[in-house]
Parts: structure tokens; C-alpha cells; sequence
């Protein structure tokens, strides 16, 4: 059986690029198409959620040009690639903090959200300007504010802290493309008892063999959460 939430972090695209001489925003480029590749594939294998971490927190230390192509990639891909995502029923939806994007891609990002919310088959969440550590740091203090205001008593639960967050789902299978071996403050909390795979395979060249082959491993692990296998 497929796992129902799949979360990837999406690793290797300028080791990719510089490997051939090209520049990052090749392997950029390269790996927007890589998204799509994934995310049909991911629909066919019966994944109901695929997040994908595409720009952290940390990223807008990058150089300025390399972070000025990341904030125009919505643009590019969606206007390349929207229509076979409506044809395929498949439903985008954005995890992290938006409104630090230029208005450009905040209007990008809210068509894309809007002219999908209908499709009842694979949502596609793309993690940008996210971070695991802010993300649980702005659901406590959401909590905090709603109980000094008396929205609500004080007595939350693993279950209701999830709602709290972008992601509220727990992850089944976690992947890291590109042979780097950490989790890099990506869905600290919902990794809890996900099984975790690394891939020497750069994101441009992650294909529908790569994530089935990651699948098949995933689908051969004893998953006891915690407890023991009768």
C-alpha cells in the first residue's frame, strides 16, 4: 500500500547545475520540471498528499540573483504547467509564510491555490518560505492568544496542536534527494514516526522509477510506532 502523506525535500539542483557548468538557476529550472514528473507519478501511484520543500527560511541568505529567480519560478512553472494540473485534478496548495514573496508571486501563488481548489485528487503542497521551528513557534503563539482571549480553554492536545500548524498531517515516507543526510528544519513535528529515506539521485534527475524505487522500500519497512509486531 502507497503511503497516504509523502513529504520530499527537494535537494541537489545546484550541485546538478554546477556538475555540467551551468548555473543554479538551470538546475532551478530543471527541477521545476522534475515537480510536475513527480506529481503525476505521485497521483498514479495513489499518494493523496505530496509536500515539497521548496524554499526554507534560511534560503533568502542566498545570493541575490539565485533568490530573485526562486521568487519568479512560481510564475514559470505555473504558467507552463497549470492546465495539465487542472486536467489531472490535482489540487496545489502552499505551506509557509507568503506575504515576505513580492506581490508578483503572492498573486501567482493565490491563482494557482484558486483555479485548483475544486480537484479532488492529489494535493500538491509546496512548501516556501517555511521553517519547522516558526512554524510550531506561530501555532503556540495562535494557541496562547486564543486561550488570553477566551477563544478557547486551555487544553490542548497532540491532536489539536497539529490544526495549529501548515502541514496539521503526520508523514508516512520522507525523502531527501541528492545524498545528504539530515532533515534540515523541515516538518520537525509531523516526521514523528515517518520513515525516512535518503537518495544519492539529484532532484532534476528524481524520476518516476526514483520515487518508485523509494516506494518499494518504504512498502518493505516495519512500521510499529513505537510498539512491537505481533
Amino acid at each position: 500500500m502507497a503511503p497516504k502523506t509523502v513529504a520530499i525535500i527537494m535537494d541537489g539542483n545546484g550541485r546538478w547545475a554546477k556538475k555540467r557548468g551551468l548555473p543554479r538557476t538551470a538546475g532551478h529550472k530543471k527541477g521545476a520540471d522534475t515537480i510536475r514528473t513527480v506529481a503525476l507519478a505521485a497521483q498514479d501511484m495513489g499518494i493523496q498528499k505530496l509536500i515539497l520543500y521548496a524554499f526554507s527560511t534560511e534560503n533568502w541568505k542566498r545570493p541575490e540573483d539565485e533568490v530573485s529567480y526562486l521568487c519568479k519560478l512560481p510564475g514559470l512553472f505555473f504558467n507552463k504547467f497549470i492546465n495539465e494540473l487542472m486536467e489531472k485534478n490535482i489540487r496545489v496548495t502552499f505551506a509557509g509564510e507568503l506575504e515576505r514573496f513580492p506581490d508578483a508571486t503572492q498573486e501567482v501563488i493565490n491563482k494557482a491555490v484558486n483555479q485548483t481548489k475544486n480537484n479532488t485528487g492529489l494535493e500538491l503542497c509546496i512548501a516556501i518560505n517555511y521553517g519547522s521551528r516558526r512554524e510550531m513557534l506561530l501555532g503556540m503563539k495562535q494557541y496562547a492568544d486564543e486561550v488570553a482571549s477566551g477563544k478557547r480553554e486551555n487544553d490542548l492536545t497532540e491532536e489539536e496542536f497539529s490544526k495549529y500548524l501548515f502541514v496539521p498531517e503526520d508523514i508516512d515516507l520522507m525523502i531527501r534527494t541528492s545524498g545528504e543526510l539530515r532533515i534540515s528544519n523541515y516538518l520537525l513535528w509531523q516526521l514523528a514516526y515517518a520513515e525516512l529515506i535518503f537518495t544519492p539521485v539529484a532532484w532534476p534527475d528524481f524520476d518516476e522509477k526514483a520515487l518508485k524505487d523509494c516506494l518499494d522500500e518504504f512498502a518493505s519497512r516495519d512500521r510499529r510506532f513505537g510498539g512491537l509486531t505481533s
